[in-house]
């Protein structure tokens, strides 16, 4: 979502310049998976993320992990998608519920994220709750949900992704919703709302949170999932200011 008016392989230069030290690609499917590796080894950055499924991402479904039926589906594109981590060293793999409603589709979820987090116990696995303004129909629409079913699953290696534009969409207070789940969350990505973008306006203070962050010893990663207003460069005032700050986890 970041240094799109650069080719996806140039990317990883432009953001070490510009500070960061990893990288999260949500669907790196289209790009060889070798030349995404080079390209994230030679700038000096770890790999933090992606999402499964594969997409057909043009109109296509937002994951399958919900859905009655497509165990099947699910299944194999989980294994694309932990072929593709193992080559490129991601640290966590997002799997995407899809649109579902009601109890089938809850057992559906549980039994087939145990399923993925059994058949690789390696990997770090992340479900994360997407608005139903941006998502409707999206089953994995709030924090409650999620939490539950983590701790249904009850596997060491999955986790909460939180997205303070989506916590803040979803609750109206994404600072009282970390409070409230920090103890399940591995991985964190950071915009402002509403817009999703800079996370250096709307009416969430990151300043705070990234501070919530460090007294609450967090120390995982922190994603800049953002669409900028202008250009990236223009627009990571807001980085080089938390990183003199001190206020992003090291």
């Amino acid at each position: 979502m970041l240094f799109t008016e650069l080719p996806l392989t140039e990317r990883f230069a432009a953001a070490a310049e510009a500070g960061f030290a990893g990288v999260e690609i949500l669907f790196p499917y289209d790009t060889a998976t070798p030349e995404l590796k080079r390209a994230c080894k030679a700038a000096g950055l770890d790999f933090v993320l992606i999402n499964a499924p594969p997409p057909n991402w043009a109109g296509g479904a937002r994951g399958f992990a919900a859905i009655p039926g497509l165990q099947e589906r699910f299944q194999r594109d989980f294994e694309r998608s932990l072929r593709v981590a193992q080559v490129l060293g991601a640290r966590h793999i997002h799997l995407m519920a899809g649109k579902a409603q009601g109890d089938e589709a809850m057992e559906t979820y549980v039994a087939n994220l145990a399923w993925a987090a059994k058949r690789a116990p390696h990997a770090s696995l992340t479900i994360e709750p997407l608005n139903a303004t941006d998502r409707p129909g999206y089953f994995l629409d709030g924090f409650d949900m999620a939490v539950e079913v983590i701790d249904r699953v009850g596997a060491p290696n999955l986790g909460l992704q939180f997205d303070t534009y989506h916590a803040q969409s979803i609750t109206g207070d994404a600072l009282a919703t970390w409070a409230r789940v920090k103890s399940h969350v591995r991985h964190v990505q950071v915009a402002a709302h509403p817009g999703r973008s800079e996370p250096d306006g709307g009416d969430l203070d990151h300043s705070e949170f990234f501070a919530a962050l460090d007294e609450d010893g967090y120390r995982g990663w922190v994603g800049a999932e953002y669409i900028p207003l202008r250009t990236t460069h223009v627009g990571l005032a807001w980085l080089q200011h938390a990183l003199r700050k001190g206020t992003l986890p090291a």
